[in-house]
């Protein structure tokens, strides 16, 4: 992925690892939309000068009109990032976890999938596109305490590496943003705990990656590499008793 000169759209992009990275390719040199769903959020992301777009990632509908509106305002938009995302604990002893999995699904596989459904005919019409997707460091380690969200991030690991082989010899690319745990709001205490990365250094590493490696197939900060490659090291079993060790640290340490 090129880094400058792009038209980006960035739906879950007002606030978190999304605003983040909005606003430093905004500084790049990129025209950079952010969609969500709170109004306030979004008049916060247009007074920094980015370009906003009403979207409910759980709604098939508000899908379909916000890409399309995307698309009119910005034909030459070329970059998707399907940011959006939730983390809940659950306790699968106790079917009381359902509401909370199916959520995590309809938002973290289903969004991604609707979003792309409707942007890959325009994608393959730019010369040079990209579609960046977001996983995370426990598509490869699970926490216990989040199944849902470990399998949703599982999941959008291998739909990226199955896109870009169907999309091979187009001009769109696939990468993959893997992040380990970084200090957003994604979970109640997660933005203020000393166990994850800090956001501003998460994100000026992933952009200097993106610069630097233009055409890698997955975006890796160094502190993730620890949980994407436990079992290619052979310490699987070590990394997820780690990661495990305690319900306070465990709870937190999911990007």
């Amino acid at each position: 992925m090129n880094t400058t000169g792009n038209t980006i759209f960035i739906p879950g992009g007002t606030r978190g690892i999304g605003l983040a990275l909005a606003t430093r390719l905004q500084a790049t040199g990129n025209t950079v939309i952010v969609g969500g769903r709170d109004t306030v959020a979004l008049d916060a992301a247009a007074e920094r000068g980015l370009a906003t777009v009403r979207i409910d990632t759980t709604d098939p509908a508000s899908i379909a009109g916000a890409s399309a509106e995307v698309i009119e305002r910005f034909p030459e938009v070329n970059v998707l990032v399907p940011m959006a995302g939730i983390m809940r604990a659950e306790n699968w002893r106790s079917r009381g976890f359902l509401a909370d999995a199916e959520d995590v699904v309809t938002t973290n596989v289903l969004g991604p999938i609707r979003l792309i459904a409707a942007f890959t005919e325009h994608l393959q019409s730019r010369p040079d596109a990209t579609i960046l997707t977001v996983s995370s460091g426990l598509a490869f380690t699970p926490l216990r305490v989040t199944p849902t969200y470990n399998a949703s991030k599982a999941a959008i690991h291998m739909l990226s590496e199955s896109i870009r082989l169907q999309f091979a010899g187009t001009s769109v690319s696939v990468t993959e943003l893997v992040p380990p745990s970084v200090q957003t709001a994604l979970m109640p205490g997660h933005d203020v705990d000393p166990n994850a990365m800090p956001l501003d250094e998460y994100a000026d590493e992933t952009l200097a990656l993106l610069q630097s490696e233009p055409d890698a197939h997955e975006i890796q900060v160094e502190l993730v590499k620890f949980l994407r490659y436990g079992e290619v090291r052979g310490d699987y079993d070590e990394v997820v008793e780690a990661l495990n060790a305690s319900e306070p640290i465990a709870a937190a340490a999911a990007s």
